[in-house]
């Protein structure tokens, strides 16, 4: 997996992990030949690791989502953009829950 490419925006401290707000965009130019095919996020320190997936078509325009999570605690949460042409890309950020969402 190579970095770059998906900007991962969520805060850096969340007062309650029941409903965090993130948001992405991965750079692809969305074109027949050339574009975003999945972005998956993943939390490190939930019970579930996967947290959503989104699904693109060369037709979005562009791949970019948001979404609220639900967080057990201060943990990284990973991105990872996979491009039509298979190649994999990867974003990481720490985020701080002081209330844990998930028990």
């Amino acid at each position: 997996m190579e970095s770059g490419k998906i900007k991962l925006n969520l805060p850096e401290i969340a007062e309650n992990g029941l409903a965090v707000p993130i948001s992405f965009e991965v750079e692809s130019p969305m074109t027949p030949d050339n574009y975003v095919k999945s972005l998956h996020v993943l939390s490190e320190g939930n019970p579930f690791p996967t947290v959503f997936t989104y699904h693109f078509t060369p037709g979005a325009g562009r791949a970019a989502g948001s979404n609220k999570i639900r967080l057990g605690k201060s943990q990284n949460i990973v991105a990872v953009a996979e491009m039509s042409d298979g190649t994999l890309y990867t974003a990481k950020s720490f985020i701080k829950v002081t209330i844990g969402g998930c028990g």
